[in-house]
């Protein structure tokens, strides 16, 4: 499951493109609400309005915490803003851009904690959702004594996110390629989510729909851990031939020598030998 930070165009639509709007709203007489288009003038596309800055100030703190790229300095500069304004929309940005650092430093017990401190303020955030989501479905253990809540709640964050995807991100003032990146993204984490839960369970026939449907929302990065579960899970239901088209695909988004990688060369050479003359190998 790809936990590396959301980069591009994905990050500039949760992070950087939102907070534009708390800039030009402070600097037009530090109003907090969302002003009326003008008369004659369309209205913004349909989607939830961007976090905003009250004042200055505000906007100020947010800027020097946002720009701090070492995640543990940059949680306790949120932890400090969050105190100094407490009623601020921009908390959830900046917990989000912590969410991310720890993100790009792999520390999955902290990206919890942050998704979280995100939820907290936006229940619907799909970001958040995905990144709970993730984390559950991926550190949850046969030997946890929660392991059927955590799971179903992995679940649920995931399937959630694939409605506020489409309900809780601000659509104004993005080029719609931009935003088709980003919702496509989102899906296709969700729906490799549930096909990973689905894998686990060993559920072969759901993990070959959710595990499809992620590879299919975002071909242009397609996670070839996805595309190992799905040919494993095809290879499950003697569908053999699919199965050998996926494993090659992901031999070639792989490195020998990983453990994906190697994964992948052994399911490889099982098929290669179950759709030839040789006796079948052992599953």
């Amino acid at each position: 499951m790809r936990l590396a930070a959301i980069v591009g165009a994905v990050l500039m639509i949760s992070t950087w493109g939102l907070s534009q709007n708390a800039q030009s709203n402070a600097q037009s007489g530090d109003k907090g609400a969302a002003q009326s288009a003008p008369a004659g003038q369309a209205a913004a596309p349909a989607g939830k309005r961007r976090p905003m800055a009250k004042t200055q100030e505000e906007y100020a703190a947010f800027n020097a915490a946002n720009a701090l790229t070492d995640p543990a300095a940059q949680e306790k500069a949120a932890n400090d803003f969050a105190v100094k304004f407490p009623d601020s929309e921009l908390r959830v940005l900046i917990y989000k851009s912590v969410m991310h650092g720890y993100q790009q430093a792999n520390n999955l017990d902290k990206m919890m904690e942050m998704s979280q401190k995100v939820l907290g303020y936006d229940a619907d955030d799909p970001e958040a959702l995905i990144i709970a989501a993730q984390v559950l479905a991926e550190r949850t253990r046969d030997t946890d004594l929660d392991k059927a809540d955590r799971l179903a709640e992995a679940r649920k964050d995931a399937q959630r996110a694939l409605v506020t995807v489409d309900t809780d991100v601000p659509s104004a003032g993005y080029a719609p390629e931009q935003l088709t990146a980003y919702k496509s993204f989102i899906r296709s984490e969700a729906y490799e989510i549930s096909g990973t839960l689905d894998y686990n369970a060993k559920a072969w026939g759901d993990a070959e729909t959710n595990l499809k449907k992620s590879i299919e929302a975002y071909p242009q990065q397609v996670d070839p851990i996805a595309v190992f579960r799905l040919s494993v899970a095809l290879d499950m239901q003697n569908k053999y031939p699919e199965a050998l088209k996926y494993a090659n695909q992901a031999v070639d988004s792989t490195k020998e020598g990983t453990p994906a990688g190697d994964a992948a060369r052994k399911e490889k050479d099982r098929l290669t030998q179950l759709t030839g003359s040789g006796a079948p190998p052992a599953k």
